[in-house]
């Protein structure tokens, strides 16, 4: 968890520390060079869509790209729980437990 002021490519170079994957999906806030070089480097394709403003633009399949909508609906569906979508709790440990509460309601339906 970070603060809502905090951006979103910064973050991910601690998500794929370590990460044992073939394919690193995201969306275009994450379209960075660094970003691209670090997930390239530990032997991974980055499948990211191209920032509109960029010079230099990257091949993406599609097809893969096109899975990323599984996560999108399970994102969806979390912020269906009003205490996840308005982030009701004072503390990043509430919240996380909120969520956790939500998935698992999912889960179970």
């Amino acid at each position: 968890l970070t603060g809502g002021q905090r951006g979103d490519c910064p973050q991910a170079y601690a998500l794929i520390d370590g990460l044992p994957a073939e394919i690193v999906m995201a969306d275009a806030a994450y379209d960075a060079d660094p970003l691209r070089h670090a997930i390239a480097a530990k032997g991974a394709v980055a499948v990211i869509p191209n920032n509109p403003s960029r010079a230099r633009k990257y091949p993406l399949d599609q097809h893969l790209y096109a899975q990323r909508h599984l996560i999108e609906c399970c994102f969806s569906k979390l912020k269906q729980f009003r205490r996840v979508a308005t982030r009701f709790e004072k503390t990043a440990r509430n919240y996380r437990a909120v969520v956790t509460l939500a998935a698992i309601v999912l889960w179970l339906r």
